[in-house]
């Protein structure tokens, strides 16, 4: 598949860093002479924009957190008055106040400019209709891809989340090639697919899946491409940062090519705040480069994943974010033990006779944290009896403990009992918060 923009995107990595460098001391001065917030905290650390001379001291600069951007609601964080911001999106604030993002025309732009090269490096091109399932409105997943498969010259079906049988029946008769959306959507709607008695290859036109918001493993990719048969890649970013666009996979599905020119990322340990081993797992850290409306400063993500630098059979020179391993902040700590919902997640899509739908449940009981795992079984085994039943129960009790090196309990569902999701899953239900 041809390169958007070889120039960026095939440059040498040498090039690139001084690159880099010469626009983050751009974006230092500017956010220190635009953003109170931050002059004030570099102020109180001693620390001036022309004590950056190389890409390595951005580590004198502070961390920025979600709790910071929500201190400062709606738009504390602002580096440009109202009149320049084009516009407004935030974060669903589900565990307190949203996170507010404010875009001018040229954050626009840059986000389109983005969002053109991780859609063609995963198979788009003009000729393609691009079916976009994401939520339209303050969610920047649907206006994000929007602008950039329109760049790309891709005609855009602006259809929206829910009403599944309807989103199918456009596929049908609209001719999309191109399916976006997050993954646990996609997975839902290959069941509706085989209800509806659609064949994904005679009915359908779809070639290429995008797919984000969400980590997702290779077992939930498989069973998108084998459901739809397409070739599915994955593409991250944050609201705080831009929303999709931060980097995204080519075909080589070998990890999530990152707009260099547009954000450097850092790997840290989440525990002391320092740089990992190159090729180490840590958390991702991400200063935009360029960004008006609202700079950041090393933005800790809270997701896990490490970096790659080796150069792609693609073509593409730009370093490119290996799948993320889950995020810090649904790390589960049970009877002492860290458990992270892909840990599971792994074991049980291996499992023959497993649904690649399930949920977490955590309760304490008498002091103690316990932990249940509802697993959806396909409807052959569960119509089958129930000496199989229990066989497989104990199958996935054994293959979580030698995973996660604790017993927890495993309930066995009937097929279509946990509630799908049109947005981003909720596989985890912590019920030790409400006591």
């Amino acid at each position: 598949m041809p390169i958007w923009n070889s120039e960026i995107e095939t440059m040498p990595q040498g090039k690139l860093k001084e690159f880099q460098l010469e626009k983050l001391k751009k974006t230092i001065r500017y956010t220190y002479d635009n953003v109170k917030f931050y002059r004030n905290k570099l102020d109180s650390m001693k620390v001036k924009p022309e004590d950056i001379k190389t890409l390595e001291d951005i580590r004198k600069l502070p961390f920025t957190t979600k709790n910071e951007l929500r201190e400062n609601f709606p738009y504390g964080l602002f580096a440009r008055p109202m009149k320049d911001v084009v516009r407004i999106h935030a974060s669903s604030g589900t565990t307190g106040k949203p996170t507010v993002v404010g875009y001018t025309k040229n954050d626009l732009e840059l986000w389109a400019e983005c969002i053109a090269r991780l859609a063609s490096a995963g198979g788009v091109t003009s000729d393609d209709i691009a079916q976009i399932s994401f939520g339209y409105g303050l969610f920047t997943g649907g206006f994000g891809l929007h602008y950039g498969l329109e760049k790309i010259g891709a005609a855009i079906i602006p259809v929206s989340s829910g009403n599944t049988e309807r989103q199918i029946k456009i596929m049908q008769d609209f001719g999309s090639t191109v399916l976006i959306c997050t993954p646990s959507y996609a997975l839902y709607m290959v069941d509706v697919v085989r209800e509806m008695g659609v064949d994904p290859v005679k009915d359908l036109k779809l070639k290429f899946g995008l797919f984000g918001a969400e980590p997702w493993s290779e077992s939930i990719r498989t069973g998108i491409e084998k459901g739809f048969n397409i070739t599915a890649t994955d593409n991250y970013g944050l609201s705080e940062i831009i929303g999709p666009g931060v980097s995204g996979e080519c075909l080589e599905k070998n990890g999530m090519h990152i707009n260099e020119d547009f954000f450097f990322i850092e790997v840290i340990d989440p525990e002391t705040g320092e740089w990992v081993k190159d090729g180490e797992i840590g958390e991702l850290v991400i200063t935009p480069l360029g960004k008006e409306a609202l700079p950041l400063f090393r933005y800790r993500t809270r997701d896990l994943s490490y970096i790659d630098t080796s150069k792609c059979a693609c073509g593409r020179t730009t370093s490119r974010i290996m799948k993320i391993r889950g995020r810090t902040d649904d790390m589960l700590i049970i009877r002492g033990v860290n458990i992270f919902p892909s840990q599971i997640e792994e074991v049980l899509l291996k499992i023959e006779g497993v649904a690649p739908h399930y949920q977490i449940v955590v309760e304490r009981k008498n002091n103690i944290d316990t932990l249940e795992v509802w697993v959806e079984t396909n409807e052959n085994m569960f119509s089958d009896e129930m000496k199989k039943l229990v066989e497989l129960e104990k199958l996935i009790v054994e293959k979580l403990y030698g995973q996660l090196g604790i017993r927890v309990d495993v309930k066995l569902v009937e097929p279509k009992t946990i509630e799908r999701s049109q947005g981003k899953a909720k596989r985890v239900i912590d019920n030790r918060k409400l006591v």
